[in-house]
């Protein structure tokens, strides 16, 4: 093999360990070269019909070696043990670290890059920065920016990381925890009495793993007084959108989110 069929390699048989890596492939039309996924994959819905081979903290080694993977890709430090047993087992393994909306989008790129097909991850970004300022652009008109809670845990409970926090501002809102965004769950750990305190006008949750309980909110101490409850502004956002640093957060979380913010500003207006 000489050396310029080394730099026109790519990889032929993707393993992603999370799922925001499965939605950019089918959106880069090269799906075919996925050969397992998280039980966790939810976009699209045909990728669950995929061989399953890990979850987010733990993975079937022997599985992912017997499907002779030439790379793994993975999401955080959180997978950072399953990285290392792989790499001990001779693969190939990414494990990317975005946290904003522009790590994602670059991330994006990466990923077009390192399978060939840079000029339409450019496309799709390119699209993607369109729509964000489109939003933007909107929600820069409206009389005035309502106070998003955004809770992803309840016990304890974790508000909203970085690239959540850029898109309630992108959709008007502002998040009462814009000081709070870091990586790790435990710098975004906040209290009821700090709620209270900041005095939402809109409650999402969006817990990691299960079913929002909606009612669970106006039943916490001293809650019956936060705007949000008094106003019914309270609602459930899905996890697989909202949670994963990928493309749903562009193709559908914009929407979602700036529907409800809106909502609110017209009709306290």
């Amino acid at each position: 093999m000489n050396l310029g069929d080394l730099i026109m390699s790519f990889p032929s048989r993707i393993i992603c360990l999370t799922e925001e890596t499965v939605e950019s492939l089918y959106l880069l039309g090269r799906q075919e070269l996925i050969i397992g996924v998280s039980q966790y994959v939810e976009r699209p819905s045909e990728a669950k019909k995929l061989p399953v081979v890990a979850q987010f903290i733990r993975s079937d080694v022997e599985q992912i070696v017997s499907l002779r993977p030439d790379l793994v890709i993975g999401f955080s430090d959180i997978q950072k043990n399953i990285a290392s047993d792989l790499i001990g087992r001779g693969l190939n393994v990414l494990v990317t670290n975005q946290r904003s909306l522009d790590e994602i989008l670059n991330n994006i790129l990466l990923l077009g890059r390192i399978i060939g097909e840079g000029n339409r991850a450019q496309e799709l970004v390119d699209s993607f920065r369109a729509k964000l300022e489109k939003f933007k652009k909107i929600s820069a008109g409206f009389p005035y920016r309502p106070r998003v809670y955004f809770e992803e845990w309840d016990r304890p409970q974790f508000s909203g990381i970085k690239w959540v926090s850029e898109l309630i501002d992108a959709c008007g809102g502002e998040n009462i925890f814009a000081d709070r965004t870091g990586a790790m769950a435990r710098e975004r750990e906040v209290t009821n009495e700090e709620v209270l305190e900041r005095n939402p006008d809109i409650i999402f949750g969006c817990w990691c793993g299960k079913p929002v309980k909606l009612d669970s909110f106006a039943k916490r101490p001293g809650f019956e007084n936060v705007k949000a409850i008094q106003k019914g502004n309270v609602w459930e956002l899905p996890p697989a959108i909202f949670l994963q640093p990928g493309p749903a957060l562009f193709v559908d979380g914009l929407d979602q989110m700036f529907e409800k913010i809106q909502s609110v500003v017209n009709l306290d207006v």
